[in-house]
C-alpha cells in the first residue's frame, strides 16, 4: 500500500471538510482528501453564491466564539491569498411582531439574538419599522415590526472559500482526490483504519467525516435517525431602481410568523440585475442522491405568493433563476463533532442545520487542533453526541 498510507484523511471536502484538511495541512503529516465530486460544486450544501455570515447567533451562545474566530480566519486566508471571500455588508435581523418565531430550533430567535449580542459585546442596533423605511426602502416591515442591525455581518463566497482553501492544504502537500467515492471504512488491528473507495483502498491513522448530507452513509443504525436531510430552494429575482445594491443594502433574515418556516433571508445584488432571497423547509427527504435537483415553476410561484409579496419594494414578482441546495438539520440545530460510538479512530464532523458555512473556518481549525492534541480556542463539547 504505499503511497497510500497517510495520518489523516478527510472524506468530504464541502465547507468544513476543506477547512478541516487546510488546518491539518499546516502540521506536516501525511493528509488526504477525499471527495466523491469536484468541490467547490453544486450538488451539496455549500454552494449559490454567498452565505450569510452573522456574529450574534441566536441559535445559541456556544456557536458566538466559532464564528468570530471564524472571522479572524477568513480575513487570514484573504491577506494569504489575496481574494475577497468575505463581504462586510451589515445585517438586518426583522420580526415582524406578534407571537414569538422559532428558527433552528430556537424559540424567540429575535430576543436571544439580541441578548447573545449584549452578552458578547458585539456592536449593534435596534430601531422599528419606521427608521428602517428611512434607511432602506426596499423592505415593507409591519408597523409593529423590530430590527436588530449588526455592522459585522455580511456575506461569504462559498464556492471561492472552498477553492481557496483546498489550494491553499495541496501548496502544504495535502493529497486531495476528487471524483472517488468512499465505499466503507473499517478498523484495522494496528489502531489504523481502512478507507476503501471506487479507486482503490486507502490506510490512515484517524479519519474525519465531514460529508455534509452523505454523512448518515457512515454511521451506525442507532445515530442514523439524529439527522434529517432537507432539501431547500434559491431564488434569484429581478430588481428595479437600483434597488438592492451591494455597498447600500445588508444581508437580511426575516422571522414574519411563528413556524420554522415562516421566514426569508437574502443578500444586496452582487450583479447590479438580481437578488438572491430564499425561505427554508423542513420537509425530511430519504437520500441526497436521489433529492430532486430541479425546480418547477409551481414551486417558484409558490415562494412569490407566500414569502415575497407584499413584503418587499423594488422588485420583480418574477423568479429568473432557481437552485436546490441541502441541509443536514439535528433536533437542536447543534453541530456534532465527536467521535463515531465504538470507533473512535473516526469523527464525524457535521456543521448542519442550515448556519454552518460561516461556522466552518473556525470550527475546522478547533477539529484540526483537537486531532492533532493541540489547545482549541474554544470548547467543542457542546457538540458532542446528544
Amino acid at each position: 500500500m504505499q503511497g497510500k498510507v497517510f495520518d489523516i484523511a478527510v472524506i468530504g471536502l464541502g465547507a468544513l471538510g476543506c477547512s478541516t484538511l487546510w488546518q491539518l495541512s499546516k502540521s506536516g503529516k501525511r493528509i488526504l482528501g477525499i471527495d466523491q465530486f469536484a468541490p467547490p460544486h453544486t450538488m451539496g450544501s455549500s454552494h449559490g453564491e454567498s452565505r450569510i455570515t452573522r456574529l450574534a447567533v441566536g441559535e445559541g451562545m456556544d456557536f458566538v466564539p466559532v464564528v468570530m474566530r471564524s472571522h479572524e480566519i477568513w480575513r487570514e486566508i484573504e491577506k494569504i491569498s489575496g481574494k475577497e471571500i468575505m463581504t462586510s455588508t451589515g445585517g438586518l435581523l426583522f420580526d415582524s411582531g406578534g407571537k414569538s418565531w422559532s428558527k433552528h430550533g430556537s424559540e424567540g430567535f429575535f430576543k436571544r439574538t439580541v441578548h447573545f449580542a449584549q452578552e458578547a459585546g458585539i456592536p449593534h442596533e435596534l430601531f422599528d419599522a419606521n427608521e428602517l423605511r428611512k434607511r432602506h426602502p426596499e423592505f415593507n416591515l409591519e408597523e409593529s415590526g423590530m430590527v436588530y442591525y449588526e455592522p459585522s455581518a455580511g456575506f461569504l463566497r462559498p464556492e471561492l472559500a472552498i477553492s481557496t482553501q483546498l489550494q491553499l492544504a495541496e501548496q502544504n502537500g495535502a493529497i486531495i482526490k476528487t471524483h472517488t467515492r468512499v465505499l466503507g471504512i473499517t478498523p484495522l488491528s494496528s489502531g489504523a483504519v481502512l478507507v476503501r473507495t471506487n479507486q482503490g483502498e486507502f490506510e490512515a491513522g484517524r479519519a474525519v467525516i465531514s460529508a455534509g448530507a452523505w454523512v448518515k452513509d457512515f454511521l451506525p443504525g442507532m445515530v442514523k435517525s439524529h439527522f434529517k436531510i432537507c432539501r431547500q430552494i434559491l431564488h434569484w429575482l429581478p430588481v428595479k431602481n437600483q434597488a438592492f445594491a451591494l455597498g447600500n443594502t445588508p444581508v437580511y433574515m426575516w422571522g414574519f410568523g411563528p413556524d420554522a418556516e415562516d421566514f426569508i433571508y437574502g443578500f444586496p445584488s452582487l450583479d447590479g440585475q438580481s437578488v438572491k432571497m430564499a425561505s427554508e423547509s423542513f420537509v425530511e427527504r430519504f437520500h441526497p442522491d436521489t433529492l430532486s435537483r430541479d425546480v418547477g415553476q409551481e414551486e417558484q410561484l409558490e415562494f412569490i405568493k407566500e414569502k415575497i409579496a407584499g413584503r418587499f419594494n423594488h422588485l420583480e414578482q418574477q423568479v429568473i433563476q432557481s437552485k436546490v441546495c441541502i441541509y443536514t438539520v439535528t433536533p437542536d440545530s447543534y453541530f456534532v463533532v465527536d467521535e463515531i460510538p465504538d470507533f473512535p479512530e473516526v469523527i464525524v464532523a457535521s456543521a448542519c442545520s442550515g448556519h454552518g458555512f460561516k461556522h466552518s473556518a473556525g470550527l475546522g481549525e478547533a477539529i484540526a487542533a483537537n486531532i492533532l492534541g493541540n489547545e482549541t480556542i474554544f470548547d467543542l463539547k457542546p457538540f458532542a453526541w446528544k
